[in-house]
């Protein structure tokens, strides 16, 4: 059965999914990198990221690991493909990663303007999607062919979905910093109302991992 999850989402303190400001220079923001400190030394990032044979193991790549297994289909907010706003003046920008993305299945990028599909490298396929969240996960369900959903955010990406109890599994990463301004995760969200519980967390040297997960879900091993 197909799951929609959020894996690997870290936030600050103060509750900040990303920083102010995102640019070219910052695609997370200003101080929006240091969110991922824990996850850049994994040998899951070394690996997938950056396409080495090396990297750090234990609690934190044990995470990432995971957040990759049985995903058929992804879902992002158009920020999270790149710091355009508005209609697309032309076709030249095709994401943050280079040539070949880290997803490598059919992605789907919420937008409010029409593009076409990118095919890149390594079995990523970006789709626009202009008919909202439950058209794009409606047609990431059907890509994904009985694997899970991943929702990749950002944070206003993952609050809408949340809203409507369509995420069946959140893994948020607690990142001991503080941004102070940015896109706040959980804002005006009353998790519980909202059928979440938490049936996990687990601390490593670097963050605190947290799952929680939607009373329709039921207890999955």
């Amino acid at each position: 059965m197909t799951r929609v999850r959020v894996e690997s989402f870290a936030i600050s303190l103060d509750g900040y999914g990303a920083g102010p400001d995102q640019d070219l220079d910052n695609p997370l923001g200003v101080g929006g990198s240091d969110l991922h400190h824990w996850f850049y030394p994994t040998r899951t990032f070394q690996h997938l990221v950056l396409g080495k044979d090396e990297g750090s193991t234990g609690i934190d790549d044990d995470f990432a690991q995971r957040g990759f297994q049985n995903v058929g289909a992804w879902i992002l907010g158009r920020n999270m493909f790149g710091p355009i706003r508005g209609p697309w003046p032309d076709l030249e920008w095709k994401g943050w990663w280079g040539d070949e993305p880290p997803y490598h299945v059919p992605t789907f990028v919420l937008t409010h303007h029409e593009r076409p599909p990118l095919e890149m490298e390594g079995g990523t396929t970006f789709y626009f999607v202009t008919g909202g969240i439950h058209d794009a996960l409606e047609r990431a369900k059907n890509a994904a062919a009985g694997k899970d959903v991943r929702i990749g955010g950002g944070a206003s990406t993952i609050r809408q979905y949340l809203i409507e109890g369509l995420v069946d599994e959140l893994h948020i990463v607690i990142s001991p910093i503080l941004l102070g301004r940015g896109e706040p995760l959980f804002q005006g969200l009353d998790l519980p109302s909202l059928g979440y519980t938490c049936v996990e967390s687990v601390a490593s040297e670097q963050a605190m991992h947290v799952v929680l997960r939607h009373r329709s879900a039921g207890i999955i091993d």
